[in-house]
């Protein structure tokens, strides 16, 4: 133990803000973050469970609700930040959302709602963050996804906003560089999260084509696993993050993943589970989980 008696570790005395920080991965990367020596600052829409986890961490740590396409919240969030712990030193940008159905089939909201969480949330989560992080030559470390690889049938929205992640990721990379503040991307496959459990249980066909897939597409992490590699990517400054690690596997082959091969393999598949999909989407109702906020199902 330090001397104020915090855990003593490689991320003592850093300060680390994570969006999405309520439940799933976020939730468990701060509290590991946090057993590992760093004062959390945990950003969200679920006020009730942000405030008893930074009670649960102790004394020091903060929260604040925002939702990731309001620059405002994000901003008071970030200014907040450096009121309260005096900067930043690393951020974890995880915030995302999977909508249900197709483009033929399924709320076209719901999926532009993807996009504006998962990719333009990401974005303005960097903005609000970044001049902290230069002040301190902090780390970045947005989430995509193994999704940014390879495509799947009914997660058009989600793999597009993925994808642009990387990109974004890779290109403020080399903006930031010479400002000294690193910038990672993670590219997790499936985790066990609300997120991918509701999914499952809402779509039955969607799990059905996820068994039919790969390894390492079909397998599925811990989330305690996650959050490991988070922090670990935190500590090293990681340019990039693969969980499991053979994920990595897969990007090397990402040309192959997106060839006319590819399409003629899973448009196989897809022929048939595409229409469960969608008939079980349209039956369901809803654009997201129900463990998804009001605030991104509005």
């Amino acid at each position: 133990m330090s001397i104020d008696g915090r855990p003593a570790g490689r991320l003592a005395g850093k300060v680390v803000l994570v969006t999405g920080a309520a439940r799933g991965i976020g939730e468990h990367t701060a509290r590991l973050a946090a057993a590992r020596g760093a004062t959390l600052a945990l950003v969200g829409l679920e006020p009730d469970r942000l405030a008893a986890l930074a009670a649960e961490l102790g004394p020091g740590h903060v929260w604040f609700p925002a939702d990731v396409t309001d620059q405002d919240a994000l901003t008071a969030a970030a200014e907040g930040t450096v009121a309260a712990l005096g900067g930043i030193d690393a951020v974890v940008a995880n915030a995302g959302v999977a909508n249900r159905g197709t483009i033929a089939v399924g709320d076209v909201d719901a999926l532009v709602r993807t996009v504006e969480v998962n990719l333009i949330g990401v974005m303005r989560t960097a903005a609000a963050t970044v001049p902290a992080l230069i002040a301190r030559r902090g780390y970045l470390l947005i989430v995509s996804s193994a999704a940014a690889f390879a495509a799947l049938p009914g997660m058009a929205a989600y793999c597009a906003s993925k994808a642009g992640v990387e990109h974004f990721g890779t290109a403020i990379r080399l903006e930031l560089a010479h400002r000294g503040v690193a910038v990672g991307t993670a590219h997790p496959s499936w985790v066990d999260t609300d997120l991918v459990r509701e999914a499952r249980a809402d779509l039955p066909a969607f799990e059905t084509a996820l068994r039919r897939l790969p390894w390492p597409m079909r397998s599925t992490t811990s989330v305690e696993e996650c959050a490991e590699a988070f922090v670990r990517a935190i500590e090293r400054r990681r340019r990039r993050v693969y969980v499991p690690r053979a994920v990595g596997a897969v990007q090397a082959m990402r040309s192959l993943l997106t060839s006319p091969l590819a399409d003629r393999v899973v448009g196989r598949t897809a022929r048939g589970t595409v229409p469960l999909i969608e008939e079980q989407s349209r039956a369901l109702g809803r654009g997201f989980g129900v463990s998804t906020p009001p605030e991104v199902r509005r």
